[in-house]
């Protein structure tokens, strides 16, 4: 609903006629300061609109804004991380998934209408930005670059900031942003809501010089935010009942005793019982029970992949004593680590390089046959005997089993995730989930064998799916950084206005030369 311009609604007592009287010297107060921007901002929009009313939204964002202590002389937003970045920032991010939806429905139109199409985070910080050339130089001018951020609290209103404010779509026209240095521009923007979580996780956003943007952009805008949601609710389909099917035991292991999967973030997927649990559980803090709405008290247990919810009193005949959950996290070149029963452990090269062979061969290795594995021909069982001693004292003589050596727990290993996303075909998610070579500091048999194979195999995979945004992806992932064949096959498929060909043609040239 339009407003007047002089209305006390605002929140802010409005001098008259736009003055405050003050003697020589004094100073304003908070409240006059505030008082004097309202006005200058509704003079603002009477001059650029001729009409003297304020939309309640945007009056409200000033309040909210100038609250914050943003200046509306202000040239620039802040500016949280190097525009470099940006790229990995959004790798890093859940919107990732999404990007190839957004590009196919916003760059195209974009482009056409001179605007830029931004995707923020849910700080309003932007992590990918695209659009018209003639229009990406101003916007550069104006702060709207990769890693700068617009939030309400950085740099006022405007519909990125707003619109996470707000949670829903919103679009702020010319004078009505705070800052002045962005009246020549609209921009509209629509939040978008994480199925799994609930929350608001980034903003889709359109923004263009203030006489070109349609009426229709904030619809599009609207749509396309609803498109991403619908994408990432199917894929999140997908991982429940993949998810679900590879944990179905630890239910069936109950034996009618109430119990219920329950996902890392607290969305119970299957219960027994059916059709008795809450969509969800507050697992926050690491508790190892929780009560449900009905006053049950569950305990709460740790699997590989997320949570079994047990009835806090057993039958008679107590089910099988619950098994540890065990995570290897060695992929990359930071230390390995190891997750039992949430509780994380660093360790060194030689009980990684165990704990891998043994979660290769889940059926058990005697002696003999791990000293082959961990040294060749040159392996010892006392030595081998000795390690294993030492990291059953870390992680339980409950958890690592002898004759054979075995893990008794339910393993997760993120080296494991690839290998099993790659035989799937799920070759993008398998590129995600490896953070680099397998334990690249080992020179054991049997991590090398494993090392090759998962490094060849996901290169393989990559290099003929004759996926441009999947082999852009890779060339500049840990293992692709140095790929001559990479860079060649991305300067091939990239178009020739695309700005990542001029990077991936640099670095042909030089591992060319090298």
């Amino acid at each position: 609903m339009m407003r007047p311009i002089r209305t006390r609604e605002v929140g802010v007592p409005m001098p008259v006629d736009g003055v405050v009287e003050r003697e020589p010297g004094s100073d304003l107060s908070a409240s006059d300061r505030a008082g004097r921007a309202i006005d200058e901002l509704f003079e603002a929009v009477l001059d650029d609109t001729g009409d003297a009313h304020v939309r309640r939204l945007v009056s409200e964002s000033w309040q909210r804004s100038l609250a914050a202590a943003i200046d509306p002389s202000t040239p620039l937003p802040p500016l949280r991380f190097d525009p470099a970045e940006g790229r990995a920032r959004l790798d890093a991010h859940p919107l990732h998934q999404v990007m190839p939806l957004l590009r196919a429905n916003l760059v195209s139109i974009a482009e056409e209408a001179k605007h830029v199409v931004v995707v923020t985070d849910e700080t309003g910080t932007v992590l990918w930005r695209d659009g018209a050339s003639a229009v990406l130089g101003p916007a550069d001018r104006v702060g709207l670059v990769e890693g700068s951020c617009w939030s309400e609290e950085a740099i006022g209103t405007n519909a990125m900031g707003t619109g996470l404010a707000l949670g829903r779509p919103v679009q702020i026209h010319s004078t009505e942003h705070l800052v002045r240095a962005v009246h020549a521009w609209t921009c509209v923007a629509a939040p978008v809501v994480d199925p799994d979580t609930g929350r608001i996780i980034g903003a889709i956003d359109i923004t263009g010089p203030r006489r070109t943007i349609h009426p229709a952009m904030l619809a599009l805008v609207t749509a396309t935010a609803q498109l991403a949601e619908n994408q990432m609710r199917m894929r999140l389909a997908i991982a429940d009942e993949r998810l679900r099917a590879r944990n179905e035991g630890h239910l069936a292991s109950l034996r009618g005793t109430p119990g219920a999967l329950v996902t890392p973030t607290g969305r119970i997927i299957a219960g027994d019982p059916f059709g008795s649990w809450p969509e969800r559980v507050d697992l926050a803090g690491g508790a190892d029970r929780v009560r449900l709405a009905d006053g049950r008290e569950m305990h709460v247990e740790p699997l590989a992949e997320g949570y079994l919810l047990t009835a806090t009193r057993r039958t008679a005949s107590a089910p099988e004593p619950r098994r540890h959950a065990l995570t290897l996290r060695f992929l990359g070149d930071g230390n390995p680590t190891v997750v039992l029963d949430g509780e994380c452990h660093a360790l060194t090269l030689r009980p990684a390089e165990i704990l891998t062979a043994l979660a290769l061969n889940p059926e058990g290795l005697t002696a003999e046959r791990l000293a082959f594995l961990l040294y060749g021909d040159d392996g010892n069982q006392t030595t081998v005997r000795g390690e294993i001693h030492r990291l059953r004292a870390l992680i339980g003589t409950d958890v690592l089993k002898t004759r054979p050596y075995r893990l008794d727990a339910v393993v997760d290993t993120d080296f494991g995730s690839v290998r099993r996303a790659l035989r799937e075909g799920r070759v993008a998610e398998a590129l995600r989930a490896c953070g680099g070579p397998l334990l690249p500091r080992s020179d054991a048999p049997e991590i090398r064998g494993a090392r090759d194979e998962l490094e060849v195999g996901l290169r393989r995979a990559v290099l003929e799916s004759d996926d441009v945004e999947l082999v852009h992806a890779y060339a500049n992932h840990r293992l692709g950084r140095d790929d001559l064949e990479a860079h060649e096959l991305l300067v091939d498929m990239l178009p020739a206005g695309d700005p990542r060909r001029a990077v991936a043609e640099s670095r042909a040239a030089r591992l060319l030369n090298e």
